[in-house]
Order: C-alpha cells, then sequence, then structure tokens
C-alpha cells in the first residue's frame, strides 16, 4: 500500500477522503492541529473503516515539526494538502490570518515535498480563484479574474506556488478547484462540523432547521439571477472525495501530460441559495426559518463548474443529486442532537 499524508485530515472534506483513499488502497496517516477541527470527526472515520488512522497534532505554519513528520514517514508517496482556513466572510474581516496561515503552512509543506523527493502533490484548491467570471460555466481555460476575498487571493497565490514550484523539483501535482461542498456521509457517522457560527450555506440550514440557530440569513436577494439570490455549483463530498483519489491515481499512474495540472470539480448545475432552501424543505418536511439580509462581502454572484475534463481524464463522475445533498446533510444534523454534549457545546459556540 502507498502511504498518502493528509494535511487537514479531520476537516470536512479531509475526512471524508481519508476513507475514500483507505477503500481503495491505499495506507494514510493526517497532519491536523484541530484549529478548525474537531477530534471527533476522526473518530467517527476510525468507526466507518474499522481502523485506526495515524494522527500528528501539528501546525503546518511550524516548519520544524513539520519537517519531523517527514523524517519519520520516509515512505511517504504522496500529499493531498487541505488544511487551510476556508471561510470568505472571516477572511474579509481578517485578511493578515489568512494570508499568514494558508500561505505559510503550503510553504513549509513544499519545503519537505522537495527535501525529500515527494512524487505527488494534490493541492485543495477552490471556484474562488475564478472571480466574478464574464461567462459560466467556467473551464479550466476561463481567465481568473481578481478574486472578491483574501480567501480567494490564497488559493490564487497557492495555485501558483505550487505550479512554479514543481517547475524545479521532482514531483507533480494536481490543483482540484472545488465547488460548493456540502452533504455527508451516508452513514451519517460523519459530516461538516464548523467551528462556532457557519459561514457555509448548508450547515447554517441545518441548524437553523435543528434549532441551534433561531434564525438563518439570506445574504442578498438582489442579483442579477433568476430568483436574487447567488448561484453555485453544490457537490456531494463523497463525489469530491472520489475524485482525490482518482487524481492520485492519475499521477500515480504518470497519465498527467504536464508537471502540474488543473481540474475543476463541480456538477456543473447551478443551483440558487434560494432553490437550496426549497430542496431542503422538500426532502427534511421542515420549513425553514429564515430573512434576506445585505449582500455579503466577498461572495461571488454566480458560477458553476464546465466539469469535462475530471469526467474524461480521471474517469470521475457524481453520483449524488441535490436531493441526496440536503437529505445526507440533515441526517448528519438529526444523528449529531442525539450527542448530548457536543449538541451542547456546539449551540453555546453559535451565542
Amino acid at each position: 500500500m502507498k502511504k498518502i499524508l493528509v494535511t487537514g485530515g479531520s476537516g470536512f472534506i479531509g475526512s471524508h477522503t481519508i476513507i475514500d483513499l483507505i477503500q481503495n488502497g491505499y495506507e494514510v496517516i493526517n497532519i491536523d492541529n484541530y484549529s478548525r477541527s474537531n477530534p471527533r470527526i476522526l473518530e467517527g472515520v476510525e468507526k466507518i473503516l474499522s481502523q485506526k488512522i495515524k494522527v500528528y497534532k501539528v501546525d503546518l505554519c511550524n516548519y520544524d515539526d513539520t519537517y519531523a513528520v517527514f523524517q519519520e514517514n520516509p515512505d511517504i508517496a504522496g500529499v493531498i494538502h487541505f488544511a487551510a482556513y476556508k471561510a470568505v466572510g472571516e477572511s474579509v474581516e481578517q485578511p493578515l490570518l489568512y494570508f499568514e496561515n494558508n500561505l505559510m503552512s503550503l510553504i513549509n509543506l513544499l519545503k519537505c515535498v522537495k527535501d525529500f523527493k515527494i512524487p505527488h502533490f494534490v493541492f485543495s484548491s477552490s471556484c474562488t480563484v475564478y472571480g466574478n467570471p464574464d461567462a459560466i460555466p467556467v473551464t479550466e481555460e476561463t481567465d481568473p479574474k481578481p478574486a472578491e476575498s483574501p480567501y480567494g487571493y490564497t488559493k490564487q497565490m497557492g495555485e501558483q506556488i505550487v505550479g512554479e514550484t514543481v517547475k524545479s523539483i521532482e514531483t507533480t501535482a494536481i490543483l482540484l478547484r472545488y465547488f460548493n461542498p456540502v452533504g455527508a456521509h451516508p452513514s451519517g457517522i460523519i459530516g461538516e462540523l464548523p467551528v462556532g457560527r457557519p459561514q457555509n450555506l448548508v450547515p447554517a440550514i441545518t441548524q437553523t432547521a435543528i434549532g441551534k440557530l433561531d434564525q438563518m440569513t439570506v445574504h442578498g436577494n438582489d442579483y442579477n439571477t433568476r430568483d436574487g439570490s447567488c448561484v453555485r455549483d453544490y457537490i456531494h463530498v463523497c463525489d469530491l472525495a472520489h475524485a482525490h483519489t482518482l487524481a492520485l491515481n492519475y499521477l500515480i499512474q504518470r497519465r498527467n501530460t504536464t508537471r502540474c495540472e488543473v481540474f475543476n470539480l463541480g456538477t456543473g448545475n447551478g443551483v440558487t441559495v434560494l432553490e437550496a432552501i426549497t430542496a431542503f424543505e422538500k426532502v427534511s418536511g421542515v420549513k425553514l426559518n429564515y430573512v434576506i439580509g445585505p449582500r455579503r462581502p466577498g461572495d461571488v454572484v454566480a458560477t458553476y463548474a464546465n466539469n469535462d475534463k475530471a469526467k474524461t481524464s480521471l474517469g470521475w463522475d457524481t453520483k449524488y443529486n441535490l436531493d441526496d445533498m440536503m437529505r445526507t446533510a440533515w441526517q448528519w444534523e438529526l444523528n449529531l442532537k442525539k450527542d448530548e454534549e457536543l449538541y451542547k457545546n456546539q449551540k453555546s459556540s453559535l451565542n
């Protein structure tokens, strides 16, 4: 089994990717400092897999501690880098926090990749690199516009850092541009567990529906879209996770045509915020308490993916539709409520 280092593997996408990697024959070690994640998620991963996951509690911004992980694991065959701060709104309020954390962690990691001659690197990027595109759906060749938030800029800069670095080292890389990951593992054992008030739509929906939040806000209904709310490409987290396994396979099998390739990961369908709320109400039977508020700084008006390249080159496709996304997210939220201590702690963190 090839050993893969996953950074941020206790987070939302990382945890689901660990499951997919192991179920497809890889060995996984995890780095996470738990600044934006909860150890309980990794416990859920271990329950699903019926095995322990080796985890290093390390801050990637600390180079010496990061280097020590590579020293202890000289047989790492690839790295998947998730660990980053990701809240658009928070990045507008605290830009230096995002630039320091997201870029320093990446630079330290790439130094180790270079020194230990790690052959393969997969970078967790984002559709925010496209900014407000002139036309949708966006393809990998769409010219990026200025980012709408410091978070988006860290992804644009991160892609440039990876692309320039692999030109001069013995590593091939893939940049995966995610659209909007949602949903939860079909078992209901793991899902999205935001720290504090959720910045993303679906956890805000489920937490309002279950009563953790009294009310949620739709940020703007005066955009030039079919119902005035922002348009996004929501993708199930398990579909997204599997793309990382396929990306590694692609690099290991040397099917890449350049040292650094880019792939969009989205369903190819644009869904408005209000349509997403309607889908949730349909599958859950719960009427959501929400209000229309002002636009939120940093939000892109509309974006969704052309995913032809990932389908053709990686052999990837999506299995889950919007109803599945909402159903699994709601089941995860219902299961969380059964854990009285975790439910109480999470609710208190929202105040």
